[in-house]
Order: C-alpha cells, then structure tokens, then sequence
C-alpha cells in the first residue's frame, strides 16, 4: 500500500466513522436496534482509522524521487 492510499484510507476511515456514530447517536431516541450497531461499527471505523495513523507514523518516508512500494 502506497502512502498516499494509506492517507486515503485513514481519512475514508475517521470521518465515515465519525459520521456513522454520529448518525446513529442522533437515531437512538427514534429506532429500537440498529442505532446501536451504526455507533459499533463507526466506532470500530474510527479505530482502525486510528491504528492506520499510528502505522503511518511507524513507516519511514521515501527519498524524493523514488517510488513508494
């Protein structure tokens, strides 16, 4: 994965995270379930949207003028 996928990635990841726990914290007064699971599944989103930034910290960064693996 490319850095630049990676970064594409961890911001897909936070704020479509976000946005689902968001979603599902405002339907939990007019739905009975899937609320619960939109904040799950946009929490866990977020984590790995998270995890993604640590092991972009973790990477070293390429040389100018080589190619990123």
């Amino acid at each position: 994965m490319t850095a630049a996928r990676m970064e594409t990635a961890i911001w897909v990841l936070l704020y479509g995270g976000l946005a689902l726990v968001i979603v599902g914290l405002w339907s939990l007064e007019h739905a009975v379930g899937w609320p619960h699971a939109l904040v799950a599944v946009g929490a866990v989103l977020v984590i790995a949207g998270v995890l993604l930034i640590w092991l972009r910290s973790r990477l070293g960064e390429t040389e100018p003028g080589k190619k990123d693996r």
